[in-house]
């Protein structure tokens, strides 16, 4: 899979190219959606909120923790956990164009005093060990370049007893391996975890797994539902954008839709890291 991102600056562009429809479509997110099924009328943006609910919830945060957003994508994730639960944010990510749009949503929120920003690398960052109470990855881990090193990285910034919850895809099925193979290059990731294999990652990162689930055929499974609910937008979109840009986004994520429904899963994972 010679295509697959290695650096950062080429995740960076990624999802340059990629956020600023993405996160039209889905309501200023971009992770995944969860509807629990085919008559379910939660539009997109409702549903891509309920998966931010379902991973930031087994997190148990208070008033006052900090939090790092790990990968926090265009920022509208943070701006959430500063208003619902009353925690600092730092979120950092790779892509120039998500930290301005971040930026923005933190000011025209009114958080920029809980809510902060920056560029930064998962894989080597700038904070002190124990600088965190949790940490949030939604969707970020997919394209680390090693993975293990992220997962012991996020241990460091974590204080003893601090918290990490992340979601992400999971292989469930490896039959007809080219499908699976376009839905890997189209989104840059470097491996596929099973749902054993994201645990053993985990835990051999020095965290303590406390709950996991695998919803895979509420988010992925529903990528019909998907296709739809997106196509009900889509005139509306190509006119601020333009059918140009329209077209080359869907070409860009064409490889997505390639695996049956049942070959991808998505797990969230929380895990603890132990207090000595």
């Amino acid at each position: 899979m010679d295509d697959v991102l290695a650096d950062p600056v080429d995740i960076g562009r990624h999802y340059d190219e990629r956020t600023p429809i993405g996160e039209e479509f889905r309501g200023g997110q971009l992770h995944m959606w969860y509807w629990y099924d085919r008559d379910d009328d939660a539009s997109l943006p409702e549903a891509v909120h309920r998966t931010t609910r379902k991973v930031t919830e087994t997190l148990g945060l208070r008033p006052g923790e900090h939090v790092l957003d790990a990968g926090c994508g265009p920022g509208e994730t943070a701006v959430y956990l500063a208003k619902e639960y009353g925690v600092r944010v730092t979120g950092v990510t790779v892509s120039g164009f998500e930290i301005g749009a971040a930026r923005s949503k933190a000011e025209d929120a009114g958080v920029v005093d809980k809510v902060r920003f920056q560029y930064g690398d998962y894989m080597e960052l700038p904070f002190p060990d124990g600088s965190f109470d949790a940490v949030l990855a939604l969707e970020s881990l997919q394209n680390a370049p090693d993975l293990g090193r992220v997962l012991k990285e996020l241990f460091r910034v974590l204080r003893p007893g601090g918290r990490i919850s992340f979601s992400d895809f999971s292989l469930e099925s490896d039959a007809e391996p080219r499908r699976v193979e376009r839905f890997m290059t189209t989104l840059k990731l470097p491996v596929l975890p099973t749902l054993s294999e994201w645990l053993a990652h985990t835990a051999a990162a020095g965290f303590a797994v406390e709950e996991y689930t695998q919803c895979g055929p509420r988010v992925f499974g529903m990528k019909a539902k998907y296709l739809e609910t997106a196509m009900g937008r889509r005139d509306e979109i190509a006119e601020k954008f333009g059918e140009t840009e329209i077209a080359e986004f869907s070409r860009l994520h064409r490889g997505f839709f390639a695996p049956r429904k049942d070959q991808i899963g998505y797990v969230i994972v929380a895990a603890r890291k132990p207090r000595g």
